[in-house]
């Protein structure tokens, strides 16, 4: 593969990272996503794919390697006894089968059985006994560290507060929190009679229920939970099997599922998952696969984990589901980088495990090759790891004389020419004032992950432009609050903080302020490295294609891309409006901080405790050093946290010193080296 190739599928990996994570907080931490899960599941896949195509672009703290999001600041910290893992995937029998095959391999032969179990859509939450009683309840978090949910958990019904005879003087159990159909029903049934609106999917009204600031408010919500996994044990009996472990819980009083089963033949595991998903929609809530363990609590030891997820268990996901419905008509969209995407509107249907009523039709040799008509019966799947998709048009219930779907030439949006290139799947609108863009570039400018002003969600901005008070993202800075004041929805409170939102984003460093400005190829490790590199918007402005090539990380594509959106006119133009708003220009913030990293290089990889990975690189470059996202011999050191792989090993082959948490904050706070004690430094 080409070195451009390699380069544009690193600035695609960075920008997928970013908003996976940016996802990851609204799902797991705030429970309020902004994109369906099918979305969400669909940027996992591609970054995986460029992950396996481009292994050595990997990053050490990438998404796809973590567990859930960060605890929210609603409820107070808890750090688990022992991490709370996630599980590897598998999506067909051959992938469940393979994982079997390793499993033996690493054994040096089959497992005498097989535990297999329900995978219940809901919240992973660990609970914890002592001497009998229920004393602390925390959600998964990041694995390491969850949300102390002890009073809402002590609200749910199926979770006793007191164990039955025979309780340890620890038991942490492990399990799921979920709402029922049933539940799920009612409460969207007194939701509606009450004028409100109704709840989407029984997982996230789940999840939001839990995490309510109110306990009581939990107490309405007819929650339930079960038991599927023991942590930290002290003073149990000895145990040789999980199956064995789940009786002794529901012996205890706790909550076990009675489909769980316990097999001696792979071949009958391979049949129980068939039968599940058979009857899936016979159950009395969601699930979305099977859970398959190794029984034996010793070669589960033996068999270890990764730093995501345990080797001796797998989730089998359940295939997609298809159904037929009527394909409405089809319209374009636009992206905020002019991309004309055609989708299905569909008459709602219940697939997958909720109601679609569009699905994707990728772009225009696609429409075509599936030969889709407005009118059409057509199939539409929608499986865990992809956007809902038309499959293609059931041709037997195909109205005669149905006209085929032409693509547009024109943007539905601005009316401006659309253009498609030689050799190119995809379709834009070249129009950069085109409203769509405008309000897409705003929406990124405005974004966590860029200026993170709050308050500047997809509605409001759409508002903004529509109203003309936003035609590009300077003009954010010179919002009329008195104009907005006057909208319905923004009263006193409303619209002040709004403005104080503005002023807090002013004060980002110029890394965000680079990735916000949305320049092709600048995903956030790009950006944070330009910034640093530069350590000024003036020096940056000034430098040469050569000056950002030398920059390590960015090769010539992405030089050449800065270098001409910085002398685009339109672009200077904004660039000055920004200055004058009085921005922070600066890579470090506006508070000078002595530079005690000066001229080193220091990478971080794998999982830290304490800060995530783009806290850590920024604290670095505040510092006056570089964090790039390789090893190399002009490496100063290697923060080295849980889950550190590759880096790591290139670290130790060439003698550069490694660094554990505490001795990066030693380093931080006085800029000298103190390794770990096993390893150079």
């Amino acid at each position: 593969m080409g070195r451009k190739s390699t380069e544009r599928a690193g600035a695609r990996m960075d920008e997928l990272g970013a908003l996976i994570r940016h996802h990851d907080e609204r799902y797991h931490t705030l429970d309020d996503p902004e994109i369906p899960d099918a979305d969400f599941d669909a940027l996992v896949v591609e970054l995986r794919d460029l992950e396996a195509a481009h292994p050595g672009l990997v990053a050490a703290d990438s998404p796809t390697h973590r567990v859930g999001s960060g605890a929210s600041n609603t409820f107070a910290e808890v750090e688990h006894g022992s991490p709370m893992r996630s599980l590897d995937n598998a999506f067909d029998m051959d992938e469940l089968r393979a994982w079997d095959e390793r499993v033996g391999r690493r054994l040096g032969g089959a497992p005498s059985a097989w535990v297999c179990e329900l995978k219940f859509d809901g919240l992973a939450v660990s609970i914890r006994y002592e001497d009998g009683r229920l004393v602390q309840a925390a959600t998964r978090g990041d694995g390491r560290f969850g949300e102390d949910v002890t009073a809402n958990v002590r609200t749910i019904g199926d979770v006793p507060h007191s164990l039955g005879p025979g309780a340890p003087a620890v038991l942490e159990v492990r399990g799921e929190v979920y709402m029922s159909k049933s539940a799920f029903d009612e409460l969207n049934r007194v939701q509606e009679a009450a004028g409100g609106k109704a709840y989407v999917n029984p997982r996230n009204t789940a999840a939001g229920s839990l995490r309510q600031k109110s306990a009581t408010v939990t107490a309405t919500r007819d929650l339930s939970f079960w038991a599927y996994q023991v942590g930290e044990v002290v003073g149990g009996p000895e145990l040789a099997g999980h199956h064995d472990t789940l009786a002794w819980l529901a012996d205890l009083g706790l909550p076990v599922n009675d489909g769980v089963v316990r097999l001696t033949d792979f071949d009958e595991v391979v049949a129980h998952v068939g039968v599940v998903g058979a009857a899936r929609h016979d159950l009395d809530y969601e699930i979305d696969g099977v859970v398959v363990k190794v029984d034996d609590l010793a070669l589960q030891e033996a068999l270890g984990s990764t730093a995501r997820a345990p080797r001796w268990a797998i989730a089998y996901k359940l295939p997609p589901e298809e159904r037929t419905t009527r394909l409405l008509g089809i319209d374009v969209s636009i992206g905020p980088g002019g991309q004309a995407t055609p989708f299905a509107r569909l008459e709602p249907v219940f697939v997958g495990g909720s109601t679609v009523a569009v699905a994707t039709l990728h772009n225009a040799d696609q429409v075509v090759r599936k030969d889709v008509r407005p009118g059409d019966v057509v199939v539409v799947r929608k499986a865990g790891d992809v956007i809902p998709e038309v499959v293609g048009p059931v041709l037997s219930e195909r109205p005669d004389g149905l006209a085929t779907w032409p693509f547009p030439t024109e943007c539905p949006e601005c009316g401006e020419a659309l253009v498609r290139s030689e050799g190119e799947a995809a379709t834009f609108c070249v129009n950069h004032a085109c409203p769509r863009q405008v309000r897409g570039r705003i929406e990124h400018f405005a974004s966590r992950g860029a200026m993170d002003i709050e308050g500047f969600g997809e509605q409001r901005v759409d508002l903004f432009v529509t109203e003309g008070l936003l035609v590009d993202v300077a003009d954010v800075y010179s919002l009329d609050l008195d104009r907005v004041s006057g909208f319905e929805g923004f009263g006193e409170v409303s619209v002040r903080n709004l403005g104080e939102a503005i002023d807090r984003s002013r004060q980002r460093p110029l890394g965000r302020l680079l990735f916000g400005l949305r320049i092709p190829h600048v995903g956030t490790t790009v950006a944070d490295q330009v910034a640093s590199a530069f350590g000024h918007l003036g020096r940056l402005e000034a430098a040469t294609v050569h000056d950002l090539e030398a920059v390590e990380g960015l090769g010539p594509v992405i030089a050449a891309s800065v270098h001409g959106w910085l002398r685009d006119g339109g672009n200077r133009d904004v660039l000055a409006r920004l200055r004058s708003a009085g921005l922070n220009l600066e890579a470090g913030g506006s508070q000078q901080t002595e530079q005690v990293l000066a001229g080193m290089s220091i990478v971080v990889t794998g999982t830290l405790a304490g800060m995530g990975r783009d806290e850590a690189r920024a604290a670095i470059a505040a510092l006056g050093g570089r964090s790039p996202g390789s090893v190399s011999a002009k490496t100063t050191a290697v923060v080295a946290g849980d889950g550190a792989g590759s880096k790591l090993a290139r670290a130790e082959e060439l003698g550069i010193p490694v660094l554990d948490e505490a001795a990066f904050g030693r380093l931080l706070a006085t800029g000298e080296l103190a390794g770990r004690p096993d390893l150079p430094g």
